[in-house]
């Protein structure tokens, strides 16, 4: 009996090692990251540019403000400390910055189609994706012109890195609220989605072009959930979820996901040496806001940081805004007592608790297509 027990173990075991590639696969090596994306993925762009992301951003993790519109690590914190490497420091910054192990085009407010607004109109970064591929092309020619000349080498990396290198993606989300502002309808919207998706299609290629092989691509969130959209646009009682998000906005978000990936089974057939992941966030990021209280979160609805409001958001106080009182400066819109049981943290962005629980769920390639875990991305599975 006993050894039967250990031949039917062992049999599962070859199974497994069977129906699952990655047991046959090593790690990848991946020597640098380079991050194209919104303020999801920004790690400091738009503070270097416009002006630091002020107090309480930074305080559960960094202690200080550190370009990141959340109170610690994002998302792409996570991957770097997975991979072995640096955080990434953003390439707009020119203060204490390392790249040799890669940089962070993202800016907060950045969209895939550029906007014809200025930032003060509308918040939205003009470093569209566009954009950020023109920085990371002359940052991969300049950079390796600087360290052939000897300086700051060890700040640069390598030549091969950018061929070795895991591009992540997490933009478009600010693309499908832009169209809410300019009071277009949820059908309009969608309509430009495809636009939207053929310029992100363009930049994949012409980053594959200069020696790209690795991509790891995010869909967007349920952005009917966060409270600075349900607060902002009108949302009638028929079109909120059971779960409390409103139904059109999340609509919208998974048409452009299904876009999305239609695009990326497109990228697979026309850029052949490419390893390309698509990871499905909305599904992690739904299921922990609907299921928060169970699972140890408080509303999720509720931003962490902020002033008054059904959500404790109001577009005009955000979080850390200031007010003069008496001939004294104090900060208007603080953060809670502890955003470890908090979702939101400033009625867009999450709290860097959500962001390690999102991580934890994607790391292993369980929502990812193929179903590589993050370690294993350089590889490519046929389709």
């Amino acid at each position: 009996m006993e050894s039967l027990t250990i031949h039917a173990i062992g049999l599962v075991i070859v199974v497994k090692l069977v129906l699952n590639p990655v047991f046959c696969l090593s790690k990848c090596d991946f020597p640098a990251i380079f991050n194209f994306g919104d303020s999801n993925s920004d790690t400091g762009g738009l503070s270097a540019a416009f002006g630091q992301a002020p107090p309480p951003n930074g305080e559960t993790f960094f202690h200080i403000p550190a370009g990141r519109f959340s109170d610690g690590r994002l998302l792409i914190d996570f991957i770097s400390e997975r991979l072995g490497l640096p955080y990434l420091s953003p390439y707009l910054d020119s203060m204490g910055s390392n790249f040799s192990h890669g940089a962070n085009f993202a800016t907060a407010g950045s969209t895939i189609r550029p906007q014809n607004t200025t930032m003060s109109q509308s918040g939205y970064s003009p470093i569209s994706i566009d954009v950020q591929f023109v920085q990371y092309s002359d940052f991969q020619r300049r950079s390796q012109i600087i360290r052939k000349q000897g300086f700051f080498q060890n700040l640069l990396p390598e030549e091969d890195s950018f061929s070795r290198a895991l591009y992540t993606f997490d933009i478009g989300q600010n693309d499908l609220t832009a169209g809410y502002k300019l009071n277009m309808s949820t059908e309009q919207v969608k309509a430009y989605v495809p636009d939207l998706l053929g310029q992100f299609f363009n930049v994949i290629k012409y980053i594959y072009a200069r020696g790209g092989r690795s991509f790891w691509i995010h869909n967007t969130g349920p952005v009917g959930c966060l409270p600075y959209v349900m607060d902002r646009f009108l949302v009638t009682a028929a079109q909120i979820d059971k779960y409390g998000c409103a139904s059109p906005f999340n609509d919208v978000a998974q048409y452009f996901n299904l876009r999305l990936k239609e695009t990326v089974v497109q990228l697979r057939k026309e850029l052949p040496l490419a390893a390309i992941t698509y990871v499905d966030v909305y599904a992690v990021k739904y299921y922990l806001i609907s299921h928060a209280n169970k699972l140890g979160f408080e509303d999720p609805f509720l931003a962490c940081c902020g002033h008054g409001g059904k959500y404790n958001y109001n577009r005009f106080n955000k979080c850390g805004s200031k007010k003069v009182v008496n001939g004294k400066e104090i900060i208007l819109a603080k953060s809670c007592r502890n955003p470890s049981v908090r979702i939101n943290w400033d009625g867009t962005h999450f709290t860097e608790a959500a962001n390690k629980w999102i991580f934890d769920r994607i790391v292993d390639g369980s929502f990812s297509d193929p179903p590589f875990p993050l370690n294993f991305a350089c590889h490519r599975m046929d389709h």
